[in-house]
């Protein structure tokens, strides 16, 4: 018995290889007919108000969610930037008869989650609360008080989220791509600044809901364990009395095509890595015929596992991931292939990019490589089916954007009809190199005379204006002189042997205490505390530099310990020369508005911090170095010397402010505050 068992299972195995044998696995299996799509259903009506309403029913699980969408053109905000966004956070923060906390009692008792935007409301809960949460919802929309408490903090925290982003590559990257692409008068284009912020009113926000949260202007998605019946009675019921209004439209010039490849280099001197985007603006709608064939296009060219990816990252170990977007808007699209490079490969890394967008551009995709992208987009299609907001999303775009009303019935469909000459068409068409931005973010002394074989480098600021070129009669030096001037003079400083600095620091409603005292010839403490609890604290004596925190206490490393010794003289900027500072004049930017100049100071073979110092004042408006940025404002002249009394310190984990509550000059302290 034992010996047939063995022989049914040699058997068996010699079946299995017999077969195996036969299929040719290094070929992809021959494609089969699109696979047919069964979109799920939805229903819809209008009220007589214009509010167009989108049901669609999933019992699988008792919930159920609302969407209201203004469908309203994009706006430009001019010098009041920043409006909009405002006016949609601002809409959640009370209602004519609910407070903002009574609104978050109310929803958080039922579990159900609420948000607004500058275009509409989200929320969604168990069923069973679905009429308590529609009724929130519909308060919100229709009833906000907008109040100026509630405004004035949103108004604030808006700005210290924008300073904490100040210095953040990725964010100065994206600002300085929409500024190239669009320009500033164009509503993809013009940039918020605290500037713009402080341009904004309370007025300014109630009129922009006044003026676009209209129902002939709105579409309302319901999804979940309700009945269109059930929908159509609470929308009635909640909505129906909303009024209908006329809702400006807007239309706006295209941007005007580059002739040759911009290459354009924003200094970041502190940067160890390049971010690099090559970008183009494209005429390419939702509702084109050639969406569908770009997106096979850009999967084969900057997918997760794609041509860029695979060039840049595996063959040249150049980066973690480089990839492409290919964006379709009613508007504007636009086309970017982007990546983090270390500074040494940055012309490299551009130059591969190059090579992969002209060789999709120029050479046929071959037949596997298209199949394989087509499978993987028609398993993403399938698999987003699950999802009854796909269906909701299907119908809204089908109205917002005229879509045939088979679409997305015949989507995979129109993916197996795309062919190699598909591609190589609408890469010619929406890829173009030639005429692209190649903007890179980093260390402009490093990368830039590399990116000089593709083009004229010029050179931004992280505003995306152009930066200044420098008057021959102005150098580094000159602008040390005049801070100094500035601030009292030479003599007046020179004569300062020792100073205690006092500052209150805020940081999400804690305060923190901040000591500095420094004394000639180079003692210094620098002590941090909340609620009389030390924090932190770095002293130097005896030319040697130490660092405190948790009870532990180290020595600092030679490098730090010799940028923490400059700082320790009153004012450093006096003992330059002495101590081998080197200062260097890199160019000019705007500073909170003001033109200045941009130095970038340190030992000549250690780290640099840049310093801007205002043009006009000769005051010194901003440190940026390796742990964040320091900005100086509210100059005071005390004891004939003006010091900044204000100043907000951008660091990765948030904006702080500080002010100055304590200054004391030639006080003579102590030399135990150093021990």
């Amino acid at each position: 018995m034992k010996a047939l068992k063995y022989i049914a299972l040699a058997a068996g195995l010699l079946c299995a290889t017999g077969v195996t044998a036969q299929v040719d696995r290094s070929k992809l299996p021959a494609p089969g007919p699109a696979p047919e799509i069964k979109l799920g259903t939805y229903e819809t009506f209008e009220l007589k108000n214009g509010l167009k309403v989108i049901v669609v029913r999933n019992t699988k699980l008792p919930q159920v969610s609302y969407s209201l969408l203004i469908d309203r053109d994009p706006i430009v905000e001019g010098d009041k930037a920043g409006y909009v966004s405002l006016a949609g956070q601002l809409l959640r923060s009370g209602t004519s008869s609910r407070t903002k906390d009574q609104i978050d009692e109310e929803i958080d008792f039922i579990g159900a989650s609420l948000s607004t935007s500058s275009t509409g409301v989200y929320g969604s809960s168990l069923s069973r609360h679905k009429e308590k949460l529609f009724a929130l919802m519909a308060d919100v929309v229709l009833n906000p008080s907008f109040p100026q408490a509630e405004f004035d903090r949103l108004l604030k925290q808006t700005k210290s989220g924008m300073a904490s982003q100040k210095d953040n590559p990725q964010y100065i990257a994206n600002r300085v791509q929409a500024k190239l692409l669009y320009g500033a008068e164009h509503p993809y284009g013009e940039l918020n600044s605290e500037a713009t912020l402080d341009n904004i009113s309370l007025q300014d926000v109630q009129q922009y809901y006044q003026t676009y949260f209209k129902p002939n202007a709105a579409y309302l998605a319901i999804v979940g364990d309700i009945t269109k019946k059930e929908a159509q009675k609470l929308a009635n019921q909640y909505f129906g009395k909303w009024k209908k209004g006329t809702v400006p439209t807007h239309q706006y010039a295209s941007p005007a095509p580059l002739q040759q490849p911009v290459i354009a280099v924003v200094d970041r001197p502190s940067s160890v890595q390049s971010i690099v985007q090559i970008t183009h603006p494209i005429a390419l709608k939702p509702a084109d015929a050639d969406v569908i064939p770009a997106r096979l296009m850009n999967d084969i060219l900057g997918g997760s596992d794609a041509r860029l990816f695979n060039n840049l990252r595996e063959a040249k170990g150049y980066t973690y991931g480089a990839y492409s977007s290919l964006d379709s808007d009613k508007l504007i699209g636009k086309f970017v292939a982007y990546a983090n490079v270390r500074n040494a490969v940055t012309d490299s890394a551009v130059a591969e990019f190059m090579n992969e967008l002209n060789r999709i551009r120029t050479e046929p995709v071959p037949q596997d490589e298209l199949q394989k992208a087509k499978n993987f987009l028609t398993g993403s299609f399938a698999r987003s089916l699950e999802s009854p907001q796909t269906i909701a999303s299907f119908a809204l775009n089908t109205q917002r954007y005229g879509l045939d009303k088979n679409y997305y019935r015949d989507y995979l469909k129109k993916v197996a009809a795309v062919t190699p000459q598909d591609l190589q068409r609408v890469a010619q068409k929406y890829v173009q190199p030639d005429k692209a931005y190649i903007l890179v973010v980093g260390n402009a002394d490093e990368v830039a005379p590399g990116l000089s074989r593709f083009g004229k480098v010029s050179h931004f600021t992280a505003e995306g204006e152009p930066a200044k070129e420098l008057s021959g009669d102005v150098d580094a030096q000159g602008v040390i002189n005049n801070y100094l001037t500035a601030i009292g003079g030479e003599k007046k400083l020179a004569a300062v042997k020792d100073m205690r600095i006092v500052m209150k620091i805020n940081f999400n409603g804690m305060e923190i205490t901040n000591v500095q005292a420094k004394k000639l010839p180079g003692s210094y403490l620098n002590e941090t505390s909340m609620n009389g609890q030390t924090m932190s604290k770095i002293i130097v004596a005896d030319g040697k530099a130490f660092m405190a925190m948790g009870g532990q206490r180290q020595e600092v490393p030679a490098q730090q310990a010799a940028a923490i010794k400059i700082g320790a003289y009153p004012f450093p900027e006096l003992m330059y020369a002495k101590e081998g500072i080197t200062v260097e004049l890199k160019g000019m930017e705007q500073v909170e508005g003001q033109e200045a100049y941009k130095l970038a100071i340190g030992a000549a073979d250690g780290p640099k911090v840049i310093e801007y110092f205002a043009k006009e004042s000769g005051l010194k408006l901003k440190t940026e170095g390796p742990t964040g940025t320091v900005l100086y404002k509210a100059y005071e002249e005390r004891e004939g010397i003006k010091f900044p009394t204000k100043i907000t310190m951008v660091t990765p984990q948030g904006a702080l402010e500080g002010e100055l509550t304590t200054l004391e000059l030639n006080k003579g302290i102590a030399e135990s505050v150093f021990n």
